[in-house]
């Protein structure tokens, strides 16, 4: 089962995860999943929703996936960094099988490429993985 993050004080707030994703289902088992683990989720149905509310909100954890109509997880992760969001965490998920995506997420700064379909202990420990890594400019 799911094991939930520690408890948050009002000084430290639940981290904020935002899902980007156009698949009304997986989207909603996601942020099951997520809210039941104890983080605040946020959903952008499309591309250009999710960069907007990325630039807006400064998620702790942005799971993107990587073809959406309007803009893909890729288009949006380039603006993102093109715009300095370099310390961003970014989980890409894809239904993609191709090694040559996964090579461009990476090269983009992507911290966990995971293939649908996935479970949701898997996704819940690749969050928590990412929230407990030090941040690190990703700029050279």
């Amino acid at each position: 089962m799911n094991e939930p993050v520690a408890p948050q004080s009002k000084l430290d707030p639940m981290p904020h995860v935002l899902l980007v994703d156009d698949d009304n289902e997986i989207v909603e088992s996601m942020r099951y999943a997520l809210e039941t683990a104890g983080y605040q989720v946020s959903v952008a149905r499309d591309g250009n929703q999710g960069l907007a509310l990325a630039e807006k909100t400064t998620p702790d954890v942005l799971i993107l996936d990587m073809m959406m109509p309007k803009r893909s997880g890729f288009l949006v992760l380039e603006q993102l960094r093109r715009a300095g969001n370099d310390q961003l965490r970014v989980i890409m998920i894809t239904g993609n099988e191709g090694n040559r995506h996964q090579q461009y997420a990476e090269l983009l700064g992507v911290d966990d490429y995971i293939r649908k379909p996935f479970s949701m202990d898997l996704l819940i420990k690749s969050v928590a993985k990412q929230l407990a890594a030090p941040r690190e400019s990703r700029k050279q």
